[in-house]
């Protein structure tokens, strides 16, 4: 086992204003590096889990989706923004990006048109039950599948997945879905405090990565204001965790250190993009941000567009009405 101590995703460039916040970025990972990223469900969330610890607002789960944007309005927006300096175009979504339905479609155009760029999705693997998506997948250079939970119960009340999904499915397309793959593959496990964290679901995690051939198994926990009254791990839960799993596993904990400012111009539509995406704490924004922009978020402080959101110790900036949007009673859990 190796432990590396990983700078999280920062906002280190101007965000993109795309026609119906289609393309956001490009954002700078530790993880990924330089990434332009494509939101397949910008209107509204559209997703077959409803995950306690979500960023976006609680919404009932479907397995398809009804708001469907064309693979020609992608490319077109796309391609205005598509430069060398990209490293990796990220398929995301304002919920679950597997649910496109033309994403084979938009694969083997973005395959066209994107030179020595990488491309990569970020998924919470529950569509590999779908031959057609499995199939889809194999086509991107990296993939990034979450597996919160191996047990049925657990998984339920963590990821909270539409009626349809069954965690034992799911994570034989997940093993299977490896021993094919030929690009790279990433496994992310995000823990709950009093939910996942127990010694006995480790120890099924553990069973399970044993049998998926992937470069990396990044752990981390809740750091931005959840969809759910939930709670994350400290940073040495997280490393006793780490040092739980067998020494062969490629373990990285994924978590928040500084990186090197970037201090750029943000207006604020796209102030208020970026915070809906990824809200951002006072650090980010010194990171992030240039004198205007920081006046510029001031003053969406001031007009109560934007709100501030304590989480543990730290506190996030995020549109006001995403605060409305959040459940405040635990009775659901």
């Amino acid at each position: 086992m190796f432990l590396l101590r990983m700078q999280s995703t920062s906002y280190k460039s101007a965000i993109v204003s795309a026609k119906n916040n289609i393309i956001f970025g490009p954002v700078n990972s530790r993880r990924f590096g330089m990434s332009l990223g494509i939101d397949l469900s910008p209107s509204s969330k559209q997703c077959n889990f409803d995950c306690l610890y979500c960023e976006l607002a609680p919404s009932a789960t479907v397995d398809k989706q009804t708001e469907v944007i064309s693979v020609d309005a992608i490319i077109h927006e796309l391609t205005k923004h598509l430069n060398d300096k990209i490293d990796v175009v990220t398929l995301t979504a304002n919920g679950e990006p597997t649910l496109y339905p033309y994403l084979d479609e938009l694969i083997d155009a973005i395959n066209k048109i994107k030179d020595k760029t990488k491309t990569l999705i970020l998924t919470n693997s529950a569509s590999l039950v779908d031959e057609k998506v499995f199939t889809s997948l194999l086509k991107l250079d990296e993939v990034k599948l979450s597996l919160d939970a191996i047990s049925s119960n657990i998984f339920k009340k963590i990821d909270r997945p539409h009626p349809s999904i069954k965690i034992e499915n799911v994570v034989q397309k997940v093993i299977e879905f490896s021993q094919i793959y030929r690009g790279k593959l990433f496994i992310e496990i995000l823990f709950v405090h009093g939910l996942n964290d127990t010694k006995e679901e480790i120890q099924k995690l553990d069973e399970v990565l044993h049998k998926i051939k992937c470069q990396r198994v990044d752990i981390g926990t809740i750091d931005r204001p959840p969809a759910y009254p939930v709670m994350g791990i400290s940073y040495k839960e997280l490393h006793d965790i780490a040092l739980s799993f067998d020494a062969d596993l490629p373990i990285h904990i994924a978590s928040r250190v500084h990186a090197e400012p970037n201090n750029v111009y943000h207006t604020k539509e796209e102030i208020l993009n970026t915070l809906d995406k990824r809200p951002l704490t006072i650090d980010d924004i010194n990171l992030l941000f240039d004198k205007k922009s920081k006046e510029n978020l001031n003053n969406l402080l001031t007009c109560n567009k934007v709100a501030i959101k304590k989480v543990g110790n730290l506190e996030f900036y995020i549109p006001a009405e995403n605060l409305k949007r959040k459940r405040t009673s635990n009775k659901e859990l």
